[in-house]
């Protein structure tokens, strides 16, 4: 008999009869300072100094009394990072879990990115989430060319798969969905408008990828994009941009992304960011919301009728779509240029159906001056959900998102 075994052993691989080992804890790990929210919030821990092993032999667990529940993690970067989604659950802070070098394998699905005539798209489960636009989209058929752009998301969809996001539409051709360009920036002594594409003066374009990543926590890419001014002697990339899209693991009817916007001068030239009533991140709606089935909301407490010329740390949008309800809140990060940032929201009209646009708008009262050699940085988070937002639960998103939790790891 034992000899029949170690014939079967040697056949299929010694490893896969050697004995399962049980799970080594190599570190613990405490979350402390996590607002309690309905909502998981990112967090992460440098394991350089903590552990060599690679990703396929960690397994992150949390602990609830006598209870170890196993969670996504993800590590990459360098320094090497592991991050996760942590949140406050049935526990008070601080939230407890060991980081063990495992014997047995462990999965969880991961997200997917795509590319196929020139949309990336992120996914998870092969439910599609953010849709990045990467190839040039042409003005609609009949209308000036000068309204086509690439280096765009739509579609945005909520986590049940409805589109948040428009592009094109007739009263705008020139919003894309969720874009940022700017609409008076002065560069050598001449103004340029690279957000209303009709006149001309300008526009924003995707050139490449610089980076991509997916696994179990997050899918991410970072994409280059140039601000090109049409000068007298022809166009002229005047600021490039690193723009970054990480989109999170959903939970249940909600999901997170940051976008985060790196800009800086592409020449040895200073660019102004002009003080002007819009410009920067914008988001056009669904054509299904109109000012009878939808809703803003921003933290300092105004709505539809009086949002617009008010600044905010976030605000949400909401409403009817398809057979049921969804939006999406939008974060700004404390760090960002003239935060709280002012925002641009269409108010309610009297005259037509009442489209919806919302932003923010960092140079709506101030200008913001772009010097060679600098590298300016803003961040927004992003929370899609189907179903009602409220004002608690996007304030504790929001205070979980600027002010991150505290987490430390002890080696055993």
């Amino acid at each position: 008999m034992r000899d029949r075994v170690l014939a079967t052993c040697f056949a299929l691989g010694v490893l896969a009869c050697a004995p399962v080992r049980a799970d080594t804890t190599i570190a613990t790990i405490r979350v402390d300072h996590l607002v309690d929210s309905p909502y998981e919030v990112p967090v992460g821990v440098q394991l350089d100094g903590v552990t060599g092993l690679p990703p396929e032999r960690l397994v992150l667990v949390r602990i609830e009394g006598e209870h170890a529940e196993p969670v996504p993690m993800q590590v990459g970067g360098t320094p090497r990072r592991m991050t996760w989604l942590a949140s406050s659950g049935d526990t008070p802070a601080p939230v407890r879990y060991e980081l063990r070098e495992t014997g047995g394998g462990r999965s969880f699905d991961a997200l997917t990115r795509n590319r196929a005539d020139g949309l990336l798209t992120i996914a998870f489960s092969s439910r599609p989430l953010v849709g990045y636009q990467f190839g040039f989209m042409p003005a609609p058929q009949g209308v000036d060319p000068a309204f086509g752009r690439s280096g765009f998301i739509h579609p945005l969809y909520s986590p049940d798969g409805r589109v948040l996001t428009r592009i094109q539409p007739p009263d705008h051709y020139h919003h894309y969905g969720i874009w940022d360009p700017w609409t008076h920036v002065e560069y050598d002594g001449a103004d340029y408008d690279l957000w209303n594409l009709g006149d001309k003066k300008g526009t924003v374009r995707f050139k490449r990828f610089v980076s991509e990543t997916s696994g179990p926590v997050y899918g991410e890419f970072t994409a280059e994009h140039e601000h090109v001014a049409y000068t007298p002697d022809g166009p002229v990339v005047i600021m490039n941009e690193l723009q970054t899209i990480r989109v999170y693991r959903p939970d249940g009817d909600y999901y997170l992304f940051d976008m985060t916007i790196d800009l800086g001068a592409a020449t040895d030239k200073p660019v102004t960011l002009l003080e002007y009533r819009y410009g920067g991140f914008g988001w056009r709606a669904t054509e299904e919301w109109d000012k009878h089935n939808s809703e803003v909301l921003t933290s300092e407490g105004r709505d539809r009728r009086d949002a617009d010329n008010t600044t905010g740390r976030w605000f949400y949008v909401q409403g009817a779509i398809g057979d049921g309800y969804a939006g999406a809140v939008v974060m700004s990060y404390p760090d960002n240029f003239n935060h709280p940032e002012p925002m641009r929201i269409w108010p309610v009209p009297d005259e037509d159906r009442g489209d919806v646009f919302a932003s923010f708008s960092p140079t709506k009262n101030r200008d913001w001056h772009i010097e060679p050699g600098r590298r300016y940085v803003r961040v927004y988070r992003f929370l899609v959900y189907d179903g009602h937002m409220t004002a608690p639960g996007a304030e504790s998103a929001w205070q979980n998102f600027a002010h991150a939790p505290r987490v430390t790891i002890q080696a055993q």
